[in-house]
């Protein structure tokens, strides 16, 4: 019989332990070792049940989530996932706590209805399971951009290159890791995320907040402007399509949500329009989605940019586009935006 993995909550509500104490008991994958309604609890209770893995409330009193991360990451680091509302006020707190090392975040219910516990049952294991296998070195702290400035591009308003990322689970982090790093030059920057649709303005609207560039939810019709990035839902199909003289984004629902190809239509799309002029980067995630595409990027004499497996949060994705590709790079995530950066500005793309 397969040994349960050992998990601690930390919540300071009752009902959302119980609730979660009932998915993790009704799971074959896990055992509650202990529970703790706030940081200081969660810390004591760290070192005595040494858990394989923690769910951490953000908002708690006494001490809060982002705190008892930080705490946790110094004093006994073991991957935590945080256990958010996501609202506009708690989505910064949210997305600092990834940058301080937290794994991924699970959503948190308004109410533990009993029709929607399914669902939510599903999200959290799938979540749980991936965190707790990875190394928590893959998770150390992600520095801010010192310069949050806005640097205008010095091209002529013409995208002379595309840069075009495609991440799935652990893709927050990844991205994180990149886009406040990259250069306003010449290029456009095109991510597509495999990602709740709900929660994708608020990580825009943050990664623009720590960007060099400038960071938007990419629209359907919109002219490709150099320095800035356009997101992408993984729910939604995005390319880019030449009109005249001019890059346009054409962005529509993707017929087949459950299958994963929206990083392939994006990177056979940019290898068609840009050629040469183009980088495909893969990163994190599970699934094959952007082997085929970034063959095509190769193809069609682009760079091409794998994110090195082992710093992956789940490396599925990196794994497979190795068996198609053979990329002029395979780097961790944090060396990435350094390397797209010489390309670009070396004109090496």
């Amino acid at each position: 019989m397969r040994e349960k993995k050992k998990i601690l909550i930390v919540d300071d509500s009752k009902i959302i332990r119980k609730g979660l104490t009932e998915i993790f008991e009704a799971s074959n994958d896990f055992e509650v070792v202990g529970e703790a309604s706030d940081g200081k609890e969660a810390l004591s209770a760290i070192r005595r049940t040494q858990p394989d893995v923690v769910t951490l409330d953000v908002v708690m009193p006494e001490m809060d989530g982002l705190t008892t991360l930080k705490h946790i990451m110094i004093e006994c680091p073991r991957p935590t996932v945080m256990l958010s509302s996501l609202t506009q006020d708690g989505s910064t707190i949210t997305f600092d706590a990834l940058r301080y090392g937290a794994v991924d975040f699970i959503s948190k219910p308004s109410r533990l209805e009993e029709e929607n516990m399914g669902e939510l049952a599903e999200d959290i294991i799938n979540k749980l399971n991936t965190a707790t296998g990875i190394d928590v070195g893959v998770t150390s702290y992600i520095r801010a951009h010192a310069e949050q400035k806005k640097t205008v591009s010095q091209s002529d308003g013409k995208c002379k290159k595309l840069i075009a990322l495609g991440a799935a689970e652990g893709g927050y982090r990844a991205l994180m890791k990149i886009i406040p790093h990259l250069i306003p030059d010449s290029a456009a920057y095109l991510a597509v995320l495999y990602a709740e649709d709900e929660h994708l303005d608020a990580f825009a609207s943050y990664l623009d907040e720590h960007s060099k560039v400038k960071v938007k939810r990419a629209q359907n019709d919109e002219v490709l402007q150099p320095g800035t990035c356009y997101l992408s839902a993984g729910s939604d199909y995005m390319s880019v399509h030449q009109q005249g003289e001019e890059l346009v984004l054409h962005v529509s629902e993707a017929p087949f949500a459950s299958r994963k190809g929206s990083v392939d239509r994006l990177l056979f799309s940019v290898a068609e329009v840009m050629g040469e002029n183009s980088v495909g980067v893969v990163l994190s995630g599970e699934g094959i989605d952007g082997c085929e595409g970034l063959e095509e990027i190769e193809r069609r004499h682009g760079r091409s940019i794998i994110q090195e497996p082992k710093s992956c949060l789940s490396g599925d994705m990196s794994l497979a586009a190795l068996q198609v590709c053979s990329p002029d790079y395979i780097i961790s995530d944090v060396d990435i935006p350094k390397t797209i950066n010489e390309l670009l500005n070396t004109s090496n793309v």
